[in-house]
């Protein structure tokens, strides 16, 4: 079933059960695929859509510091609920071994020796992890792995 499907199916269930966060992510997360549908002038993609959902939870994570500092618990909760319903739709992410074993294989792939060949090593590591985890993290693993070396 299409992501798309499955917000819709979601979204309905959750309206028959009262769920008032779940109903409103969903029809934010759907508003948010047909806008980008709009701006691209046509249907997304799996990964595009992927990378929607993951825009949105960056949004959140990004505001939960603010909120924190500005001691709003109330969106605190609120904005965790979210990023815990966005999440529900995205593969599961790559643990830290599992990371480090596939950063690992493209180091020796690539046959790179020290960080400034750090490029090459993602070129080749990123369109094994997409979607499965965060560029920054899979840098920061790369970068402590051709440092160590």
């Amino acid at each position: 079933m299409a992501l798309r499907d499955t917000l819709q199916a979601d979204l309905q269930q959750a309206m028959r059960a009262g769920d008032v966060v779940q109903r409103e992510m969903l029809r934010m997360l759907l508003t948010a695929l047909r806008n980008e549908e709009v701006a691209r002038r046509g249907q997304l993609t799996p990964e595009e859509e992927q990378a929607v959902l993951r825009r949105e939870i960056k949004r959140r994570e990004e505001a939960l510091p603010l909120f924190r500092q500005g001691k709003r618990e109330d969106l605190v909760a609120k904005a965790e609920a979210e990023i815990a319903v966005i999440r529900s739709y995205l593969p599961e992410e790559l643990d830290e071994q599992a990371l480090v074993e596939l950063a690992q294989a493209a180091i020796r792939e690539v046959g790179a020796k020290d960080v400034r060949q750090m490029g090459q090593v993602m070129k080749v590591l990123m369109p094994r992890v997409q979607g499965r985890a965060d560029g920054s993290v899979v840098s920061q693993v790369v970068r402590r792995l051709l440092a160590g070396k």
